[in-house]
């Protein structure tokens, strides 16, 4: 049976092109937004997303098919402009609350922190996606079905909202007048990945910033106030494996810690700085410094090489390997994130190899980004 090529496929060159043209960009600006270990990390997020996307697809894309051919209540036309301007109105809305609940409820965050472990604001960074987040996500998203949005519908809205939050993540683009009120910019969305005290917890729209507006969760870029990136308990790590796995170790820690049946189910759900009414503490930017390991000279070539050979290889699986028997789609999925991890520790010297200086001392039980 034949399968529809993958849409990311064709947004890759797009990526790649545009990441380009903003490291050469900010070279020539002289903008310090560049790291080559951290940007290679962000990119080898972006493809165990993209592999484990295709093997979680009964969760993403099944269930929303299995209730809206069961359960929906309308059939929306396929033919309306109207309809589509809707769905995807509709889809915007689901995501916000979706993207808010990633940071109110632990088991959500562990999935969605991946997306905000980098410590630097790029276009790399929008590709740092999570290989989780299909496990609880879809459930947002069924109303959509119930009230009748075709899947195909629905499916567009999607990508068309996915690829829109790709452009928002860079710092050469400043404030947009007017356009910073109504749409996700990067001025905005800056704000969202902000470790600032302002910053935590705001903006979380993905095309409209008008849902932030309307249920108090908007604060625009402050003036003279440099945002630094991350989250507060940071990952230390450019294995994106752990970097996915870092948050739900913390929450079976903390699960296995609490006393009584209640308190270790109710503590998957708790906020991840704590418990309802905790006060967030105080951020000192002052004793801030991005991570980063001491490399040997010809790293840089190595990891290079490696992602080289791993971005092939997920293009040949995201172009076939939907159709391929599962024993050789998980065969795959395991040998891609096999070469990440040998891709991180070729970025990552040996224990005792010297490291750059950092400082985390700024509260590393707060881990909200």
């Amino acid at each position: 049976m034949a399968h529809a090529l993958n849409p990311i496929l064709f947004a890759i060159p797009v990526f790649f092109a545009t990441i380009g043209i903003e490291a050469l960009v900010a070279q020539w600006l002289g903008r310090n937004v560049y790291n080559l270990a951290d940007a290679i990390t962000s990119l080898q997020f972006g493809v165990l997303s993209q592999v484990t996307g295709l093997l979680t697809k009964a969760l993403s894309v099944g269930i929303y098919i299995i209730i809206y051919s069961h359960f929906a209540v309308a059939h929306w036309p396929m033919g309306s402009v109207i309809a589509w301007v809707a769905a995807l109105i509709l889809y915007d809305f689901s995501y916000y609350w979706l993207h808010r609940m990633g940071h109110e409820v632990g088991i959500l965050w562990a999935a969605h922190v991946v997306h905000h472990s980098s410590e630097y604001y790029n276009l790399t960074t929008a590709l740092r996606q999570t290989s989780s987040g299909a496990l609880l996500g879809w459930l947002f998203y069924l109303p959509m079905a119930i009230i009748g949005v075709p899947p195909v519908m629905f499916f567009a809205a999607g990508l068309i909202d996915l690829l829109y939050q790709y452009w928002v993540h860079t710092e050469l683009i400043g404030k947009l007048g007017w356009i910073d009120n109504v749409l996700v910019t990067p001025s905005n969305h800056r704000v969202h990945h902000g470790l600032n005290d302002y910053c935590i917890d705001r903006n979380y729209g993905g095309i409209l910033i008008i849902w932030d507006r309307l249920f108090g969760t908007f604060t625009p870029e402050h003036e003279g106030e440099k945002i630094i990136y991350g989250i507060r308990k940071p990952l230390h790590s450019y294995n994106p494996i752990w970097g996915n796995l870092h948050v739900y170790a913390d929450l079976a820690r903390a699960s296995w810690r609490a006393k009584g049946l209640r308190n270790k189910l109710l503590s998957w759900f708790a906020p991840p700085a704590g418990w309802w009414g905790v006060p967030l503490a105080h951020f000192e930017a002052e004793h801030f410094s991005r991570f980063a390991a001491a490399k040997p000279t010809r790293t840089p070539l190595i990891a290079l090489s490696l992602y080289t050979l791993i971005a092939l290889l997920t293009l040949i699986f995201l172009g076939a390997g939907e159709g391929w028997q599962h024993r050789y789609q998980y065969a795959a999925a395991l040998l891609i994130a096999v070469l990440t991890r040998i891709t991180a520790a070729a970025l990552t010297p040996p224990a005792d190899a010297p490291h750059a200086p950092h400082d985390r001392s700024a509260h590393p039980n707060n881990p909200r980004a």
